[in-house]
């Protein structure tokens, strides 16, 4: 069942929130039964000592033991 709900993400845009500091906005391209996935025309958001650094990816690779939290059509706070 939670597969079937990440294949009707494919081809939207999807927030992943890491494990740690990081959180990725992007297009969901793909993903595997280890919920490793393919992002396009990504953000990175990453919690530095300095504050918020943001990062443009053309597309990631995520690996699936280090996602926490999906959110379909979301997006972190920009502030």
């Amino acid at each position: 069942m939670f597969a079937e709900l990440i294949d009707r993400c494919i081809g939207s845009k999807i927030w992943v929130i890491m494990k740690g500091d990081k959180e990725l906005v992007g297009t969901l391209r793909g993903f595997d039964v280890y919920v490793n996935m393919v992002l396009e025309d990504v953000t990175e958001y990453e919690i530095t000592a300095e504050g918020r650094r943001i990062t443009k990816l053309d597309q990631i690779l995520l690996n699936g033991n280090n996602i926490a939290i999906l959110v379909p059509g979301g997006s972190p706070d920009p502030e």
